[in-house]
């Protein structure tokens, strides 16, 4: 069974949640947190294979606690379940590691869906902001030319990017060091013209979404 964090400054929502997860034969709630201090603090002890976020967190945003977790550990994948408008915050928290963004409006029927979804390795949006991500870069602002101009080497560390492979772990899997991984991406930044390693991570996000990966 696949262990499941819930960090939620409401404890009616963290209840509900908790309920909804109790109720599947293939997923457990291994602990519950009101804040990110807390959260941090469960880490260790529970290990979980998915946390849920909120973006609204006492003594720290939803966002800060996305990219903690995803330092100290990149193999635990997070679900933001919000209020807050997806079109302002999807790729931001994407971009900050999360793999999956879900309206709370929505999360009583899509909720565990979602969460399948991205043990799955792939990301959870809703079909409008999947629809908007690929129809801007339909409209010109993904350069596909600039992604054929990545060698095979640079592609591959790219697409890893995008799935929010760490740098740690992608020297292991790829079997170089992390300088040269390093070196890769400095290069792949170069030629999408991208100035900044946060661009890099957004970018590289958008072209998985866009491969249906």
């Amino acid at each position: 069974m696949a262990k499941i964090l819930i960090v939620d400054d409401h404890p009616l929502v963290r209840a509900g949640f908790s309920q909804l997860i109790g109720d599947t034969t293939d997923l457990k709630v291994c602990g519950e947190a009101g804040d990110m201090a807390s959260a941090l603090k469960l880490l260790d002890a529970v290990t979980p294979d998915l946390a849920i976020i909120d973006l609204s967190l006492a003594g720290g945003s939803g966002l800060d606690l996305i990219e903690h977790i995803k330092a100290r550990d990149s193999g635990i994948l997070m679900l933001v379940a919000s209020m807050h408008d997806e079109s302002l915050y999807a790729e931001r928290v994407l971009a900050a590691g999360a793999r999956g963004y879900i309206n709370k409006q929505e999360a009583q029927e899509k909720i565990i869906p979602a969460i399948r979804q991205v043990l799955s390795g792939k990301v959870y949006l809703s079909e409008n902001m999947t629809e908007r991500i690929l129809d801007n870069m339909a409209s010109g602002s993904d350069d596909k030319h600039g992604i054929k101009s990545l060698s095979n080497r640079e592609l591959q560390v790219f697409e890893m990017i995008g799935q929010g492979i760490a740098p740690g772990k992608m020297a292991k899997q790829l079997n170089l060091s992390i300088k040269t991984i390093e070196t890769h991406q400095a290069h792949i930044k170069k030629k999408l013209g991208l100035t900044s390693a946060h661009k890099l991570t957004h970018r590289a996000i958008r072209w998985v979404l866009e491969q249906g990966q």
